[in-house]
């Protein structure tokens, strides 16, 4: 069995079977043997099942919400955010399933007719990461069945406990034995057992960029579909027209969301010479009041850190970065809480030479760097080998657009902290990977299109 512990003060929360290779076999078979009866379902019988999931996961959302807290130590408030916006994509799905349209093009044969058809890749698997453990499920396994695929899930070993509660759910809510799979054990044969077994025909996965390059190797010898969202290094820009007080509270909610363990998290933040320094000021005084503590609590708290590997990659950097010569502005060491809290810390005179500067946090670190014009901001955001999210706050409507074609990212989001929801298309280039989830492009990404020539019809 695989125990689980809550981050916040290292008690079990529950434990989960540790599947052998056997045993994962099987669970994969089922995946496959399930397809051919899903995929002949039409998309509103599809759409019917998702949405009485939908139903029966919202009725007890507080009961996911704590498990949540429990298992990966995000705070109540967030937890019931992450939920909101999982149950967002069961809800999308279970519509787009029905919208899912092909085409009939004009015919190159007078006496022929072409169509164009989707159809199901087939049977699916995903790798999921411990940060969003609801959220990452939902936005997979929706997109899968809405397409008529059926989808085999490995989640992450820290938090594991909230997978296997939907699954329970959807069992309840009809959801076939072998559409929907969960399965526990060595990451490492999982891997290999999902990448290797010519049945199945696409990948998803979220996580790092190490993983990704190995599961891509794996992948291209059976020629799979895979969908990847890996690391991130994410410029956040604030020019001097910028409303300060709004910015630095985009800035803050953005950062310290699941305690900055997020792929998405600012980890870059560039601060023009004009208002660098009322910046700077105004942001410690906002992180400086928000609390550290576990995270069943009514308001907004930084929680701990996932486990001690994180703890140590977050110390380390901030080491290194004052050993070179960074500023601390606030926080700086690991909480007096101990255990896996680490306080909210700002770093100033930062530059591209740092380890800081090339790394991706995942942590409440505020990385602060000084630019002084719209090249220069450009430049330098855009050095870096990842290219998921850019942010940058702005007045002048011109400069938003020419932001919104220069910042090489798969997404840039300008006056907002704010990222996701289920209608738009989530996912990056360069090296934080390729494909998209959400919206009527996550759903693209689960199909084949195939072209249908229709001749001898005149007579």
């Amino acid at each position: 069995m695989i125990k689980v512990t809550n981050p916040a003060d290292g008690s079990i929360v529950g434990q989960i079977p540790f599947l052998d290779a056997t045993e994962v076999a099987s669970a994969i078979n089922r995946t496959c043997d399930a397809f051919p009866a899903w995929a002949r379902r039409t998309a509103k019988e599809r759409g019917d099942l998702l949405r009485g999931w939908y139903d029966l996961v919202r009725a007890d959302k507080h009961v996911f919400a704590e498990l949540l807290v429990k298992e990966n130590g995000k705070c109540l408030s967030e937890a019931l955010g992450e939920i909101e916006y999982g149950l967002g994509f069961i809800e999308w799905y279970a519509e787009e399933a029905k919208r899912l349209n092909g085409d009939t093009l004009p015919s190159h044969d007078p006496n022929a007719s072409v169509l164009v058809v989707k159809e199901p890749v087939g049977p699916t698997a995903a790798i999921t990461p411990w940060n969003f453990p609801f959220m990452m499920i939902t936005r997979k396994i929706a997109t899968a069945l809405a397409a008529g695929c059926t989808m085999i899930i490995k989640p992450a070993e820290e938090t594991p406990l909230t997978a296997y509660k939907l699954l329970e759910y959807a069992r309840q809510a009809g959801i076939p034995k072998g559409v929907f799979e969960v399965v526990s054990g060595d990451a490492k044969s999982i891997g290999e057992a999902f990448t290797k077994d010519e049945r199945i025909h696409k990948i998803s996965f979220t996580g790092s960029t190490r993983v990704g390059k190995l599961l891509a190797q794996s992948c291209g010898e059976t020629l799979k579909k895979m969908t990847m969202e890996l690391g991130g290094n994410a410029p956040f820009i604030v020019f001097d027209d910028s409303p300060i007080e709004e910015t630095v509270a985009g800035l803050v909610s953005a950062k310290l969301r699941n305690s900055g363990q997020v792929c998405i998290s600012p980890n870059r933040i560039f601060l023009q010479d004009g208002i660098y320094d009322e910046f700077v000021k105004q942001l410690v005084a906002a992180v400086a009041k928000i609390p550290v503590d576990q995270g069943m609590q009514k308001d907004f708290v930084v929680g701990p850190l996932i486990n001690q590997m994180a703890i140590d990659k977050v110390a380390s950097l901030v080491n290194e970065s004052v050993l070179n010569g960074a500023t601390v502005r606030l926080g700086g060491k690991p909480h007096q809480k101990g255990g896996l809290f680490y306080e909210p810390t700002i770093l100033c005179d930062l530059d591209d030479t740092f380890a800081v500067h090339n790394t991706e946090i995942f942590g409440p670190v505020f990385a602060i760097y000084r630019f002084s014009t719209e090249e220069e901001a450009i430049r330098c955001a855009n050095n870096t080998e990842y290219g998921l999210v850019a942010y940058a706050w702005t007045k002048d409507l011109g400069r938003a657009f020419r932001l919104s074609k220069q910042l090489e990212a798969g997404m840039v989001i300008l006056n907002s902290g704010s990222v996701g929801t289920a209608s738009v298309p989530f996912g990056g280039i360069k090296h934080s990977g390729y494909g998209r989830e959400g919206g009527h492009y996550g759903i693209e990404e689960y199909v084949h299109v195939k072209y249908v020539l229709m001749a001898g019809q005149n007579r």
